[in-house]
């Protein structure tokens, strides 16, 4: 009988106790604490000694670490249970070095968790469609515990992936009055012998095309990551939103896409520790550190880096948050435009070095040595050490670590650092260009976004535009589009477009499945990709996504058909592009009478939101438009959203009225 194999005959179970001493020793109350302190600061104290913390040592400053940890690592780092990423595995690992270290300068640490998915692991399934949402509610856990430790003098965030380190920085941010401090989780080993995560994924598609064996894509799925912990080995939306997190001035120096798991890694979680007590003993706060200018100063690393246009939606949201300006189209352009990209590393190259080397390389702090010749940063702003920018960086520029990591990375590597982080006049020689260009037209009134540094230069013009016209292929769904590139649908000079890929459709789902296909297989430079999805960080290639309105909301993109002629447009250089129906091969029409006939076409019949989007999703979308949409951050708006609720409650109010009339 079933129910016999599943309760089993263990008799330890009927070794039971009714009732325990409890802890010894005494609170360390006063009599005004008793009078004047509430209830629930007191019963915590009891929990605290319960929990077996020493009741003598309960009144040093409470802080609390909360970070994203996933899975059940044993002591020697198997895992007894998986987490859902490398990302959040070995996080538990920074966690302990930060609270032993609070504890050690007498403090008291709590822990607490809000785990978080993996993108890679729900690319091309239902998974997706909770990925960019969660964001917003993993902030909102993250906040209400924050704040459910109302004796709590300082936060300590750690952090590693694409959604649970931006809704960290979220959360965070919104601590305006109290201390905060973000802990980088680091970055993945790359494999001695094999593929980076990002072209790894792209094994089923190569092997579909006849590019790889059964064999060879076993074998190269297998090693590809060369330690249990940390953010893909490239800089996509984690390893991007690390750098983002140092910029901003919320993370130490050099703290960013440290190798996970090694000593170096553990001592910025202590090092972190002791920067949250000193800023909360000299009362340093959030709202200290996250203005305006540091909100800048990210976006002019983001673009020296050649970061993930995910962070185009993630460092808006940091903003609001933070309760600064928040970042539109005209300011990334404007940053864009001014800022060359300095570093040289996956997926953009020119050479595809993994994120540990730009670790090793001087990080953050040396791509700001750089930036601050040109006069891009904002030096004065505050940040987590105590100190300016300007100090932290003459700090960086003379100090042992900087000549210590950067001489690793020849001894190990046999790589010269200025390889890896240039200077503007090495990269100009290399061909680096700026980051992102936002292009409009007919088909995107509202704008788009390429990283257009990615861009496969032989493809680009001398003059440094790409330009391709080409015959759309149209898909209504991402599932559509990667079976046709898997059973050879797609052709050399085809332009695909994905529709319905928007928040209303799927929850603005990552299409990571074919711009990583579109990379790696070997025609694929020569298709471009047209959607209203957004993109992994490590995306590359003639891809253009963000396309606003979306279809589902009317946007012109879905009224494109296969045969339509498309022609694209995109200045590497001057950072300028257009996307534009132009009509088909037997009626050519202007870009104007293109719009007006597009006007006039119904939606595509078979364009609608995905029959499995979850309720939660969509909830989370209708929330995020009317707080203003993708473009400012896909935020909750909470003054906006009330506005828009008690308008929507006048309007049936009166219906209701007029009914009964």
């Amino acid at each position: 009988m079933a129910i016999n194999s599943i309760f089993g005959t263990n008799k330890a179970i009927y070794n039971i106790r009714t009732h325990a001493a409890g802890p010894e020793g005494s609170l360390p109350l006063t009599p005004e604490m008793l009078r004047e302190r509430p209830s629930g600061d007191i019963f915590g104290m009891t929990m605290n000694a319960g929990m077996g913390w020493n009741p003598s040592k309960l009144l040093g400053k409470e802080v609390l670490i909360i970070g994203t940890l996933g899975g059940i690592r044993d002591h020697d780092g198997t895992p007894i249970a998986l987490g859902f990423h490398t990302g959040n595995y070995e996080l538990g690992l920074q966690m302990r070095a930060a609270a032993e270290e609070i504890s050690k300068l007498g403090g008291v640490p709590f822990a607490s968790f809000v785990s978080d998915p993996c993108d890679g692991r729900s690319q091309g399934t239902s998974g997706m469609f909770d990925s960019l949402p969660y964001r917003n509610d993993a902030a909102i856990v993250m906040r209400r515990l924050i704040r459910s430790l109302p004796t709590g003098r300082a936060v300590i965030g750690v952090a590693t992936c694409d959604k649970g380190l931006p809704a960290t920085m979220m959360a965070l941010a919104s601590m305006h009055n109290r201390t905060t401090i973000l802990v980088p989780g680091g970055s993945t080993l790359p494999p001695t012998n094999g593929e980076d995560a990002g072209k790894v994924q792209t094994i089923g598609a190569r092997f579909a095309n006849n590019e790889l064996t059964l064999e060879e894509a076993a074998k190269l799925g297998c090693v590809a990551c060369g330690s249990s912990g940390g953010g893909c080995q490239f800089l996509g939306t984690a390893g991007t939103a690390q750098v983002v997190a140092e910029a901003l001035g919320l993370a130490l120096p050099h703290s960013a896409l440290a190798p996970s798991g090694q000593q170096v890694w553990e001592e910025i979680a202590k090092q972190s520790a002791r920067a949250v007590l000193e800023m909360e003993k000299t009362g340093v706060n959030t709202k200290d550190i996250l203005t305006d200018k540091a909100i800048e100063n990210a976006m002019v690393l983001h673009a020296a880096f050649g970061g993930s246009t995910n962070l185009l939606l993630h460092l808006p949201a940091i903003a609001h948050a933070a309760g600064c300006k928040v970042p539109t189209v005209d300011d990334w352009e404007r940053i864009n435009k001014k800022v060359p990209r300095l570093v040289s590393v996956l997926p953009n190259g020119p050479t595809n070095h993994p994120t540990v080397r730009v670790f090793l390389a001087g990080g953050v702090p040396e791509v700001m040595l750089q930036l601050r010749k040109l006069g891009l940063l904002h030096e004065e702003v505050l940040t987590v050490t105590g100190e300016t920018l300007r100090a932290n960086l003459d700090w960086w520029e003379t100090s042992e670590r900087r000549r210590k990591f950067r001489n690793l990375l020849v001894e190990h590597d046999g790589i010269q650092p200025d390889e890896v982080i240039m200077s503007p006049e090495q990269a100009k020689e290399r061909g680096l260009t700026s980051t992102v260009t936002f292009p409009k037209g007919n088909i995107a009134p509202e704008g788009s976004v390429i990283k257009s540094t990615s861009i496969d230069p032989s493809v680009v013009g001398k003059d440094g535009v790409y330009r391709h016209t080409g015959i759309a292929k149209v898909f209504t769904s991402e599932k559509a589009a990667i079976k046709a590139i898997k059973i050879g649908e797609i052709e050399v000079g085809d332009i695909m477009v994905v529709m319905g890929g928007g928040p209303l459709g799927t929850g603005m789902e990552e299409t990571y499945q074919l711009t990583s296909a579109l990379k790696h297989l070997s025609y694929g430079k020569h298709v471009s990709l047209i959607t209203d999805a957004r993109f992994s960080g490590v995306s590359t290639g003639a891809c253009i996504g963000h396309v606003g309105p979306e279809a589902l909301a009317g946007g012109p993109i879905g009224k494109l058909r296969d045969g339509d002629i498309i022609e694209i447009i995109v200045d590497r250089e001057n950072l300028i592009g257009s996307v534009n129906f132009i009509g088909n091969k037997d009626n050519k029409l202007s870009i104007e009478e293109a719009r007006s006939l597009l006007e006039t076409r119904e939606m595509h019949p078979d364009l609608r939101a995905d029959p499995g989007l979850p309720d939660d999703t969509r909830l989370w979308a209708a929330l995020q438009a009317a707080s203003g949409g993708t473009w400012k951050g896909s935020v909750y708006d909470t003054n906006r959203i009330i506005e828009v609720l008690n308008a929507g409650m006048e309007t049936l109010n009166q219906k209701k009225e007029e009914a009964e009339v």
